[in-house]
């Protein structure tokens, strides 16, 4: 634009005598000549528009702006209303702080300045029974190890809404209920949520621990079978053959409540087919070999603690659980395995017949020993009432304690601890009662 220049306007000015209309005459003095016309300066665009700047600048500078020529008093009404309004909103929330020395006196004579705490623990509490009911079904009926996770982070704000329940308020004002508030908590509603609420921590542990119990499981389950696929040595298949069972009694030892423990039995039997498959029938009736031999071991056991009787209560009660350890050992071997199941049912019978016979025995020491120290009692009481010279006066109580007596020895069995000793006593008694008889 600066290179445009405004074009020289000449405008036409009359004078005074021709605008008059009268033409003056011709004087006869020489005329002089007029003065030189004032030519403009000429200005650009740019420039222009520069003054015009520099002019608005100078009329805004002139002119003070309406909101900074009121702003003392706007600031003022705002300080106004932010006191006239804090005020009664910091003593609101003071009243409310958790700490009885400041809640309890207005509770008593302005409750309803506690309006914001009644309002958080109605909230708190139907958030709480809520978050409770929802980890309620996703505990107790888990489809998957994510609907524990999500039952444990409903239980955890179901917690955290319980603490922040003000328990010493609830307690001094359990049941308090205002015409401008009607709240929905409940004490017992409370106490029950707080005990549901232990219920499922305790269970989320539990899961926990089975379902750690099954991935150990899984993992050695793995490890295990690679390892009997990859040995070359009979020794090396054998320790893999051992570590597989191991693996398959840890999906056994699983609690069948948990979620674990229900997807453990699910799997046991594709597991265990597997590993028949995989080690054969030879795996298992070494398996059932290896457990007979055992239960062999305990029952030679049990045969040479058992020799040179009579024993005490104590020693056959040891045999009797030699006797059943062989048993229990027996019992472990699967029908599935028909050549170690057939042997096992054969040694079976024997150990358990020969169990009972060592019980029988047992008994008939401990109720020996019982009738053998009731007689030495009996005879002890007797003898008191004898006196030094020997001389009975009462015949025929004396001859009714001593018959007494001898029934009481007669009940001590042969074969047992006491049986001589016994002997002696009856005989001695029966003399005695011999004696006194007419």
């Amino acid at each position: 634009m600066a290179l445009f220049k405004l074009p020289r306007l000449k405008f036409w000015q009359p004078s005074a005598s021709s605008s008059s209309g009268v033409v003056p005459a011709q004087s006869m003095q020489p005329s002089t000549p007029p003065p030189p016309a004032i030519v403009p300066q000429v200005k650009t665009l740019t420039q222009l528009e520069r003054e015009m700047e520099v002019e608005a600048k100078r009329l805004k500078i002139q002119s003070p702006d309406p909101v900074t020529r009121h702003s003392p008093r706007v600031l003022n009404k705002l300080i106004w209303l932010t006191i006239l309004v804090g005020i009664p909103v910091g003593a609101l929330w003071v009243v409310n702080l958790p700490y009885p020395p400041i809640r309890y006196p207005v509770a008593r004579t302005a409750p309803i300045l506690l309006l914001p705490t009644y309002i958080s623990i109605d909230n708190n509490y139907r958030e709480a029974i809520a978050a409770v009911e929802q980890a309620r079904q996703f505990i107790d009926n888990p489809t998957s190890a994510v609907d524990l996770d999500l039952g444990q982070q409903k239980v955890q704000e179901a917690q955290a809404r319980l603490d922040a329940l003000p328990i010493d308020l609830l307690n001094t004002f359990p049941q308090s209920r205002y015409w401008w508030y009607d709240w929905r908590f409940s004490v017992s509603g409370f106490n029950a949520a707080r005990s549901e609420v232990g219920r499922l921590q305790a269970k989320v542990v539990q899961e926990q621990n089975a379902q750690t119990r099954f991935v150990d499981a899984e993992q050695t389950l793995t490890t295990a079978k690679q390892q009997y696929q990859q040995a070359t040595t009979p020794l090396d298949k054998q320790m893999a053959i051992a570590n597989w069972r191991s693996a398959l009694d840890q999906f056994t030892e699983i609690p069948g409540q948990t979620l674990a423990g229900r997807t453990a039995q699910q799997k046991l039997q594709a597991y265990q087919r597997d590993f028949q498959e995989t080690v054969g029938l030879a795996a298992g009736n070494e398996r059932a070999n290896i457990v007979i031999e055992a239960a062999r071991q305990f029952a030679w056991q049990a045969a040479q603690y058992s020799q040179n009787p009579p024993h005490s209560v104590s020693e056959w009660q040891r045999v009797e659980n030699l006797w059943q350890d062989a048993i229990q050992r027996l019992e472990q071997i699967p029908p599935t395995d028909l050549a170690g199941y057939a042997e096992a049912q054969k040694l079976l019978a024997t150990y358990t017949a020969n169990r009972e016979q060592i019980k029988v025995r047992r008994q008939a020491e401990a109720n020996s020993v019982v009738a053998f120290q009731q007689a030495q009692q009996d005879i002890e009481s007797l003898l008191a009432t004898i006196p030094d010279g020997g001389d009975v006066t009462n015949l025929n109580q004396t001859i009714s304690r001593l018959q007494g007596i001898i029934n009481q020895l007669e009940r001590v069995q042969e074969g047992t601890t006491v049986y001589l000793q016994a002997q002696e006593l009856l005989l001695s008694a029966q003399n005695k009662l011999s004696q006194l008889q007419p």
